[in-house]
């Protein structure tokens, strides 16, 4: 019997799912998004802004692929669900029944009822809306404010940064990001932004944003009462899911829409996936939102086959994520805090360049490797995957680095410097390196 799915949100969850359930069935599908007309990578935002694609380079899929593949998509916006009788009400196509129903409608920059944080000239990054917003009010001006500091954050002071605009960098931690990085790392990227030549304050709130006569912003006051002249200010305090639509409804939300490891609600043939979606028992080393494009994309896999008959558990394996730093390269995997656990100790590897390094974390007694996180350098992540779920202890990984390594055959390579600052703080027992120099490193050796 042929289903109506339908699913609000086409990023690349309700993509995702889409996709899925495309291949296993010929059930109806419609997906209902009020952002744009076909979904489009939202982590290359800072690059359209940049120069360095255009809009339409950043679509996965060529504009005749949905109705290729029986996808139907409509631009509009859900006003509200009648769980009970399985219908929408929308914006402006009046109402849609379905059959069953997935929540992919993802997060909202966080707003913390600043004064003026509703003016001309500020905004979220998130969204292709916010997107062109920042276009418009930051074109031609001097100065921006960007209120918190993390990944948002670092990338619109890189894409503000491009423009040759001066930057002003609002972080209420005493150094960049320490709620998530250990103490080495957050000091290497506030060394990384000042040379950029980014006014980073550490320490620093934002207390109220000041309006010129037309409504725009033209000034901000922190919270050390200093006041900022400028033009734009980016709010990039984190993110929320974004289930203000949902309030009321007969749905369980926490800080998400709570799901169980099959990606149902508590509402029959009701699904969330995506960064609107809490796990009620994520899986171990994994956090109950996670709002991250790959763990997406995995949940729509999920769904899609549970909507079919196939009954999937959600299983992301260890945690990875990446990112950048202005020029320098991030990458995580498994489990690194910002600080050590009771049963932890770490070891700590920095290039004099100072921007390189290796932070591997690792069970004190029994020497099980824990996570590691890598800047400047390039590792395979599948690699790391294989040692965390075969419990390898610290000495394989340390030893085996340059398994992991895929930089470019030109790029030095530092695994015997690694190894030998580890064997200088582990005396017992002597490692010895397993890699292959650079073409360079033969040339100039």
């Amino acid at each position: 019997m042929q289903q109506h799915i339908v699913i609000i949100g086409n990023g690349i969850s309700g993509v995702t799912a889409a996709r899925h359930i495309r291949k296993r069935s010929d059930h109806r599908i419609t997906m209902i998004s009020k952002e744009t007309d076909y979904f489009f990578s939202r982590t290359a935002l800072m690059y359209i802004y940049m120069g360095h694609m255009k809009f339409e380079n950043t679509q996965p899929y060529e504009n005749w692929f949905w109705e290729k593949n029986k996808i139907d998509l409509m631009r509009d916006e859900v006003k509200s669900i009648d769980f009970e009788n399985k219908k929408l009400s929308l914006g402006k196509s009046g109402t849609m029944d379905y059959t069953k129903l997935v929540l992919a409608v993802g997060s909202k920059p966080n707003k913390f009822g600043w004064p003026g944080q509703d003016l001309k000239g500020v905004t979220g990054m998130y969204s292709a809306q916010d997107l062109e917003t920042i276009e418009q009010y930051t074109d031609g001006i001097e100065k921006g404010v960007i209120v918190g500091g993390g990944l948002i954050g670092i990338e619109l002071a890189e894409m503000l940064h491009s423009q040759k605009i001066d930057v002003s960098f609002l972080v209420r931690e005493s150094s960049f990001w320490n709620g998530v990085l250990p103490a080495q790392e957050s000091e290497m990227i506030n060394k990384h932004i000042y040379e950029n030549h980014i006014d980073l304050q550490l320490g620093t709130e934002l207390k109220e944003i000041l309006p010129d006569d037309n409504g725009r912003v033209r000034a901000i006051i922190t919270s050390k009462d200093e006041e900022i002249p400028c033009q734009f200010v980016g709010l990039t305090a984190g993110v929320s899911p974004n289930t203000e639509f949902l309030k009321g409804s007969p749905l369980k939300i926490e800080r998400g829409i709570v799901i169980n490891e099959y990606m149902e609600t508590n509402v029959e043939d009701v699904y969330a996936i995506g960064d609107c979606a809490q796990h009620t028992a994520p899986p171990p080393g994994r956090r109950p939102v996670e709002q991250v494009w790959y763990t997406g994309r995995m949940m729509g896999e999920v769904v899609g086959a549970n909507i079919c008959g196939e009954k999937i558990k959600y299983n992301p394996g260890p945690w990875f994520n990446s990112a950048k730093f202005f020029d320098i390269e991030y990458q995580t995997y498994g489990t690194v805090l910002g600080n050590l656990q009771e049963n932890e100790t770490d070891f700590y590897w920095e290039h004099e360049d100072g921007k390189k390094c290796v932070h591997a974390v690792y069970d004190k007694d029994s020497k099980k490797f824990i996570g590691l996180n890598n800047f400047g350098l390039r590792l395979r992540h599948e690699i790391f995957d294989k040692w965390l779920e075969e419990e390898r202890d610290i000495y394989h990984v340390i030893e085996n680095l340059g398994e992991a390594n895929f930089d470019p055959e030109f790029f030095d390579r530092h695994e015997e410097e690694i190894i030998k600052k580890f064997n200088s703080e582990h005396p017992e027992k002597q490692l010895k390196s397993k890699y292959k120099k650079s073409i360079l490193q033969k040339i100039f050796a």
